[in-house]
This record gives C-alpha cells, sequence and structure tokens, in this order.
C-alpha cells in the first residue's frame, strides 16, 4: 500500500484518539477536586492545627467534667457512681461557695469599673500627640505580658517588703487584713489597663478630626466634645472593653492565688450566716474569689465532683452575666 492511501488511515486514527477518553486522563479528571473543594479542603488543613488541640484540651475535658459534676468521683480513688444533683444541690448550703461568689461578684464589679476608668483615661493622655507618646503606650502596655503568678509575688514583696517595711506606708501589709480586696484590685488594674488601654487608642484614633475641629468652631468644651461626639463615636470599644475586663474578673486566679491566697481569714459575716443556715460563726477568706474556691474544693480536700459542680454552676453564672452585658451594651450603641 502506498504511503498516500496509508494517511486517510492514520488521520482517521489520531480523530477517533481525540474523541475517545485515554486510559491516562480518565483518572486525572475522576479524582480532580473543583475549586470551591479545595479552598474548603486546604481551609480546614489550616485550622487542624488550632482545631485538634482545642477539641482535645477544653472541648472534650468541659464535656467529661459536666458528666463528672452528677457523679461521686474522687479522682479516680474509687468507683464512680451516678448520683444526679446531689452535688448542685448540696451548692445551696455550701457557705464557702456563697462567699466566695459574694466576694467574686465585688471584685468583679470594682475590677471592671477601675480598669476601663484607667484605661481609657490613659488612652485620652497618650493620643494628645505628646513627645514619647509611643514610650508611654509601650510602657503602659508591658505589665500585660508579664505572667499573673509573677506579678503576685512581685506585688507581695512591694506590699509586704517595700511598701511596709521599707517605707513605712503601712503599719501592716495590705495583704493581711480587710484591705486585701483593694490591694488586689490595684495589681490587677496595674496589669490589665495597659491591655484595655489599646483598645480605646484604637477607637480614638478612628474619630474623625473634622467634627472634633468642626465642634471646637461651634465652642464646644472638652467635655462637650467628650460627652457628644467621641463617647458615641468608641461605643464599640466599650462593649469590647467591658466584655474582656468582665469575664477576666470572674476568671481571675493566678494572681489571687500568688499574691493573697485567697487570704486574709476571717470570721463570717451575720449575712452569710442568715443565708447559709449557719448556726455558729464561720471562718471565711476574704479575697477567695470561686475559681481559688474551686481550685481548694478539688485539690486540696479531694471533693473533684464537687468541684466540677462548682465550676459548672460557676460557668452557667457567667454565661448569663457576659451575654446580658452584650445585649445592653449593643442596645446602648443603637441608642447613642
Amino acid at each position: 500500500m502506498s504511503d498516500q492511501q496509508r494517511i486517510p488511515v492514520e488521520v482517521k486514527a489520531e480523530a477517533m484518539n481525540d474523541v475517545l477518553p485515554t486510559t491516562e486522563s480518565n483518572p486525572k479528571r475522576k479524582f480532580s477536586l473543583g475549586k470551591k473543594a479545595q479552598d474548603r479542603l486546604w481551609f480546614w488543613l489550616f485550622l487542624a492545627p488550632a482545631l485538634i488541640p482545642f477539641l482535645l484540651m477544653v472541648i472534650t475535658p468541659f464535656i467529661m467534667g459536666i458528666y463528672f459534676s452528677f457523679t461521686n468521683w474522687d479522682g479516680g480513688l474509687n468507683e464512680t457512681e451516678w448520683i444526679g444533683l446531689a452535688n448542685f444541690r448540696a451548692l445551696s448550703t455550701d457557705f464557702r461557695f456563697i462567699y466566695s461568689f459574694v466576694r467574686t461578684a465585688i471584685y468583679a464589679v470594682g475590677n471592671v469599673i477601675l480598669i476601663n476608668v484607667v484605661a481609657f483615661s490613659l488612652a485620652l493622655l497618650v493620643t494628645r500627640k505628646l513627645k514619647l507618646q509611643n514610650l508611654y503606650r509601650a510602657g503602659f502596655f508591658i505589665p500585660n505580658l508579664i505572667g499573673g503568678l509573677i506579678i503576685g509575688y512581685l506585688w507581695s514583696f512591694i506590699y509586704t517588703v517595700v511598701l511596709t517595711r521599707g517605707l513605712s506606708l503601712f503599719e501592716i501589709s495590705p495583704l493581711v487584713n480587710e484591705n486585701a480586696m483593694l490591694a488586689l484590685l490595684v495589681v490587677v488594674t496595674w496589669q490589665f489597663a495597659g491591655y484595655i488601654m489599646m483598645i480605646y487608642i484604637a477607637a480614638l484614633q478612628n474619630v474623625p478630626e473634622d467634627l472634633i475641629e468642626a465642634s471646637q468652631i461651634d465652642g464646644a468644651n472638652a467635655l462637650q466634645r467628650l460627652r457628644n461626639i467621641t463617647l458615641p463615636l468608641i461605643a464599640q470599644a466599650f462593649t469590647v472593653s467591658l466584655f474582656l475586663t468582665l469575664v477576666t474578673a470572674f476568671k481571675q486566679f493566678d494572681t489571687v492565688f500568688s499574691l493573697t491566697g485567697g487570704g486574709p481569714s476571717i470570721s463570717s459575716p451575720g449575712w452569710l450566716e442568715s443565708v447559709a443556715g449557719l448556726e455558729t460563726s464561720r471562718t471565711v477568706e476574704f479575697t477567695r474569689l470561686v475559681t481559688v474556691q474551686i481550685y481548694n474544693w478539688g485539690f486540696s480536700r479531694g471533693n473533684f465532683a464537687q468541684a466540677q459542680a462548682q465550676a459548672v454552676t460557676f460557668f452557667i453564672i457567667l454565661a448569663i452575666f457576659s451575654i446580658g452585658q452584650v445585649y445592653f451594651n449593643k442596645k446602648r450603641e443603637v441608642e447613642l
């Protein structure tokens, strides 16, 4: 057969190859992913290093803790049995838990007010175009980088050795009398005010300068500008800051543990005796917040199930307070 006769057959074969899918291209088409599927896959791959530890170290213990709060779990020393709501019913007459929660609420109110007032004042100060304002910002923020345990031991030395023995500002250390709560508030405010200050600085820098200049031309003084222009425009910053300080105040543990250890010990007040049904006066600790109470009840006394019931109750109350605070502040944002 001549070459001229072969050409149509070869052309026909090539055309058939173009029409019929080859065995090499089929697998590629079969296992290929669309763009959305690839994006979804990469999303979960990048999220996995953070999601897996969170599930293992936060969510799983949280679920197990809820289960153990309905048992008589003692850390695995004896067989665990289901006892229902017995641990939660015991909380209504547990004078230590009741007192620690009241002290925590008082501490949280003082903490939220002090930190936000100091932080907002510092933010107003360092946004006034002062010399070395960046240095001031860094100086106010640095205490937040120090661990709570270290800060507690540091300020314990300052209160006991420097201010009491060295400078004789106090007859006895404020950590061992009823001034301990105020001393604790000072320390925590010093630690967290710089962090909250940065949130207010970011909000203040977004306030339009032309509005401030127009109000100055209209004769508004500094207080009027702050009340009618600045505060409404940074309402979202107040919502975030109040939420962070409220949650942090309720969860405070490390600084309290290293600074006061929950002390000093005092006699139970009259209102506690009537609420908890105490026939005689008991000893309570003045700065024992709920977190310290849970720790001591579990690890010092070995009542892990009751401590877990306290933790679950505390979580529910904290969630209610936090959601209510955010709802109230969001409503105020709309009104402003």
